[in-house]
């Protein structure tokens, strides 16, 4: 059985693939990517991206994990909500209306950019740090408080270690939102492949149109492909299998 599924999966996988190559062929992206001119102008795009997406998502992981952290102790519990919701704030917004806020106050570049890529990512990374502590089960807790380990080696020893696959989906999440709306920072002058998106749209050619919204799909497939890698490999063994 999983062998005909597997075999059924890799036959749909070669057809699409067939057919996309069909369709690219029809639109002229491929020969848009033939262009040595246009195709290095793609990876400068695509290096722009990259900048802001990295920039951005380093600062939203500090920033979610600390909140995270902080807030599922137990003196500061209280105030998760309050916190969470002050968090989220970026997230109820319209990402372009995000972007018209923070572009009123730091201009336009990739400084706002940033800025606004980091506060609509913040929120899956906090979230799901606070959900995956406070999902650690208290006999394991009571177990380490019973050898003696100190509240510090709890928390980095015990529950961050167990928590570890419920803050990889935050960050994969929030990763994949960030590489897609980062392509709204061609909007404020912050460069990467919006630029070719929206020319295309403007233009009405579908081959600048496909050859910037092509590279933002695989690198948000990359980036999930790479963040599930992490988990496998700084995630123990053992915490994966009863996971």
């Amino acid at each position: 059985m999983n062998t005909t599924v597997t075999k059924g999966y890799r036959f749909f996988l070669l057809a699409l693939i067939f057919l996309m190559g069909i369709s690219a062929e029809r639109v002229g992206l491929i020969e848009y990517y033939s262009d040595p001119w246009e195709f290095e102008y793609v990876l400068y795009l695509v290096r722009q991206h990259l900048y802001l997406v990295s920039v951005s998502m380093a600062l939203a992981i500090v920033t979610g994990l600390t909140a995270g952290i902080v807030v599922s102790r137990k003196r500061f519990r209280k105030y998760a909500g309050l916190v969470m919701y002050v968090v989220g704030l970026g997230q109820t917004i319209p990402s372009l209306a995000v972007l018209a806020l923070v572009m009123s106050f730091l201009g336009i570049g990739s400084k706002p950019a940033i800025f606004a890529l980091f506060i609509y990512s913040t929120l899956p990374i906090a979230r799901n740090t606070l959900a995956g502590i406070l999902s650690v089960s208290p006999s394991i807790i009571d177990a380490a408080k019973g050898i003696g380990m100190s509240p510090r080696r709890i928390l980095l020893e015990v529950e961050l270690p167990n928590a570890l696959n419920v803050i990889l989906i935050g960050i994969r999440v929030a990763l994949v939102i960030n590489i897609g709306t980062a392509a709204l920072g061609y909007l404020i002058g912050a460069g990467g492949l919006g630029d070719l998106i929206f020319t295309g749209i403007s233009l009405m050619q579908t081959d600048k149109l496909l050859a910037g919204a092509l590279p933002v799909v695989m690198l948000a497939l990359i980036g999930d492909y790479l963040v599930e890698l992490l988990g496998i490999i700084i995630i123990p063994k053992g915490i994966r299998l009863a996971t």
